[in-house]
């Protein structure tokens, strides 16, 4: 048996061994996350604009052609040639007499009256106390026209029209003054190969028309480019060119017409009536409305 001295020894011994063994060291507290700071994005560069491109003039409206009833009757009339009546699919003479605001009453003219399918529109538009001059010049009579011409001409309703055999850089009489309206449809580009001064020709044109008149332009479309290069070959001129071409001679452009616009059109081809067989009448064709300034 153990004394009492002995025993005690031994747990003041346990004693100091349970306090020599120190506790782990508090745990440090973990430093709290770092908050992540968003990189500022640059500030986004400035736009760069291109300097924008000179508007330049702006162009005439394309108007939109209503047919009055009163045109429409005089298109449906029985006495028409039924050889004009199945041009008038391709070549639009409601549009046309609608959009040159051509009335009863007027003085016109057309230069390059050919046979006179439009001559013969003008005047039945213009009726008896209106005037049409029709002017051809030499060639085109002796090349095809004279005969359906003359016979043309015999008819009762074209007797508001006065025959003019004349050329073209000098086309119309003295008495033709003061005129509402000038057409030349179909016929600018040939002016080209045949060598007209059309300088001459459109100061003429310019001088017979009253102030506020139409200089009524419609032609066969050339490729963008092409100028005057197709004029004898596919029968087709630049509008670009007639328009300045127009304008040199003090015209303003008024408006276009758009119902004579083909966009299929390949602009490729001879749209010559003798050439163009079952094409013809889908040319892409310019219709300009020109006006003598009233000032």
């Amino acid at each position: 048996m153990l004394s009492s001295s002995r025993c005690l020894s031994l747990l003041t011994t346990f004693a100091l061994l349970a306090c020599s063994e120190a506790a782990p060291p508090p745990t440090a507290p973990e430093p709290p996350p770092a908050t992540e700071t968003a990189t500022p994005e640059p500030p986004p560069a400035p736009e760069v604009t291109a300097e924008p491109e000179p508007a330049g003039p702006p162009r005439p409206q394309a108007v939109a052609v209503e047919i009055p009833e009163d045109i429409q009757k005089l298109l449906d009339a029985e006495d028409r040639d039924p050889k004009d009546r199945e041009l008038d699919a391709g070549r639009h003479p409601g549009e046309l007499l609608a959009f040159f605001g051509i009335a009863p009453g007027m003085k016109v003219a057309e230069l390059g009256a050919g046979t006179g399918y439009t001559a013969e529109l003008l005047a039945r538009r213009v009726g008896k106390k209106g005037k049409v001059f029709a002017q051809n010049p030499k060639f085109v009579l002796e090349k095809f026209a004279e005969k359906p011409w003359s016979e043309r001409l015999a008819k009762p309703v074209m007797k508001p029209v006065v025959r003019v055999d004349r050329e073209f850089d000098d086309p119309l009489p003295k008495e033709a003054k003061n005129l509402d309206a000038v057409f030349l449809v179909l016929f600018y580009h040939d002016t080209y190969w045949m060598e007209i001064d059309r300088a001459k020709m459109n100061a003429a044109i310019f001088k017979a028309l009253k102030p506020g008149g139409v200089f009524a332009i419609v032609d066969h479309s050339a490729a963008p480019g092409r100028g005057s290069k197709d004029v004898k070959t596919l029968h087709r001129v630049e509008e670009d060119l007639v328009k300045q071409e127009i304008e040199a001679a003090g015209f303003e452009l008024e408006s276009e017409g758009q119902f004579l616009r083909n966009p299929k059109d390949t602009l490729d081809w001879n749209d010559a009536p003798s050439a163009s067989a079952d094409k013809r009448g889908t040319s892409d064709r310019f219709v300009f409305k020109f006006t003598k300034p009233a000032g």
